[in-house]
């Protein structure tokens, strides 16, 4: 029962990373339809950014600051610099996922080209070897810092998109665009938002994946893949089911990782997505999304 306990709970950890990224990718989607398959590569950036900073000796909370700040500055940019314009040209949905797709190549070589390609240790002040005991199960202290960051941003977040006036502004134009417009909300202002937001959440996964898989320009491209399979298993217009979808893709890769084979890891948890949406293709939570007209 305790081994049980001990991969519930690396399930757990590794499913909020996910969770974490998913709800990024979820947050634009429900704002903008799009895709964003620069999320990643925006995340892996960012940490670069603070792994810079850290290199320069500043604190911390100071690098991590500025990381998420880049990143939630850079999607704004992105969404209001080139996405914006093409729409105006009439771009369709595929054409803006392709310019998503571009963005994470052109950070990608930019990350290759200024730090390298070899893997460096991040210094975190949560340590990925020093163990904490809770109960009769035990978890690094960067596993248990993960999880609890995770849990406070998704509550974060939920109070703000659920209880505040720019929250309920937000839900009401990923509903219904046209009809937000009517009332006078800045609906522009508001999408940009989301994009910040859901960037700067990639950022957070990010800075607490680096110490334990060694920072290098590729280093989000399979949490970025978790993240994306959590979102569809979840939802993708359901900002719950990104959380849920995480957890259970962490659970089901920790238990057929310890029960099963460490080879089918990654299998386990993408059959168990692939037989859920053939029962529910719009996810655990999502519900059927009608097009905006």
């Amino acid at each position: 029962m305790e081994w049980l306990l001990q991969y519930l709970l690396a399930g757990l950890s590794a499913g909020s990373t996910y969770a974490l990224v998913a709800l990024g990718l979820v947050l634009v989607y429900q704002s903008s339809r799009v895709l964003n398959f620069a999320h990643g590569d925006v995340a892996a950036f960012a940490t670069f950014i603070a792994y810079t900073a850290l290199s320069a000796r500043l604190p911390f909370g100071v690098a991590f600051g500025l990381a998420v700040m880049f990143s939630a500055a850079l999607a704004t940019t992105f969404y209001l610099g080139i996405l914006i314009p093409a729409q105006r040209r009439d771009a369709t949905h595929l054409g803006q996922v392709i310019m998503t797709l571009g963005l994470g190549l052109i950070l990608q070589g930019g990350a290759a080209f200024f730090w390298g390609t070899e893997p460096q240790p991040f210094r975190s002040p949560l340590s990925d070897t020093r163990i904490v005991k809770i109960g009769p199960v035990a978890m690094t202290e960067l596993g248990l810092g993960t999880l609890g960051t995770a849990l406070c941003c998704s509550l974060l977040l939920y109070g703000f998109v659920q209880r505040t006036r720019v929250g309920r502004a937000m839900r009401a134009t990923s509903e219904n665009l046209i009809a937000a417009q009517t009332l006078g909300i800045p609906t522009r202002q508001l999408v940009a938002l989301s994009w910040a937001v859901g960037a700067a959440l990639g950022a957070v996964a990010g800075a607490f994946l680096a110490p334990a898989l060694f920072l290098d320009p590729y280093f989000m491209i399979d949490p970025f893949l978790k993240g994306f399979a959590a979102a569809i298993l979840g939802g993708l217009n359901s900002l719950p089911g990104a959380i849920v979808g995480g957890l259970i893709l962490g659970i089901a890769e920790s238990l057929s990782g310890a029960y099963i084979a460490i080879q089918f890891k990654n299998t386990l948890a993408f059959v168990i997505i692939i037989l859920v949406l053939l029962v529910r293709p719009e996810g655990l939570l999502g519900h059927e999304f009608k097009e905006r007209v």
